[in-house]
């Protein structure tokens, strides 16, 4: 079973690899970690998927609360949350199968940012489905090379993870 947690710490050198030590130390392993500064540039926003499978993540959750660093932390609950990833897809696109490659690109509403004679650069935003269903669709054309930034998210509504 896959958990998001949302920490909001200090932005200071050396944060980062204590939290990630800390999963570590416990036997987490750490799915997605995407990290960057929030609209006050003393705090940083760490989104940290991990998979949890038969233990519980409540230990983990109340000794990052106990380091120094960290401000707070939340469980994100996927119904509570807005979600999303922005990846990067460099694939094959010769004359002869461009047009269906921009099609694709049209359908998941995703943008081509970078082309030359035989690829284009795909940057597509969205749930990590979204992301698994537009890399299925252009396999058959050839990726290249491709970058996902883990999971970013925030709590819906009224609700603050700050």
């Amino acid at each position: 079973m896959r958990h998001t947690v949302s920490a909001l710490v200090e932005n200071k050198p050396g944060v980062l690899v204590r939290i990630a030590g800390l999963f570590a130390r416990r036997g987490f392993n750490i799915e997605s970690l995407a990290v960057g500064q929030t609209e006050k540039p003393s705090i940083s926003r760490m989104t940290i998927v991990v998979d949890v499978a038969d233990r519980p993540l409540e230990q983990v959750s109340k000794q990052l609360n106990k380091l120094i660093n960290v401000l707070k932390v939340s469980d994100l609950k996927a119904s509570e949350a807005v979600e999303r990833e922005l990846s990067l897809f460099k694939v094959s696109a010769k004359p002869e199968t461009r047009a269906e490659v921009i099609e694709i690109v049209d359908i998941f509403r995703a943008k081509i940012v970078d082309a030359s004679r035989d690829e284009l650069i795909i940057e597509a935003t969205g749930t990590e489905d979204k992301i698994a269903a537009i890399e299925n669709m252009l396999a058959p054309y050839g990726i290249r090379e491709m970058s996902r930034t883990g999971k970013i998210a925030l709590a819906r509504g009224g609700k603050k993870t700050e």
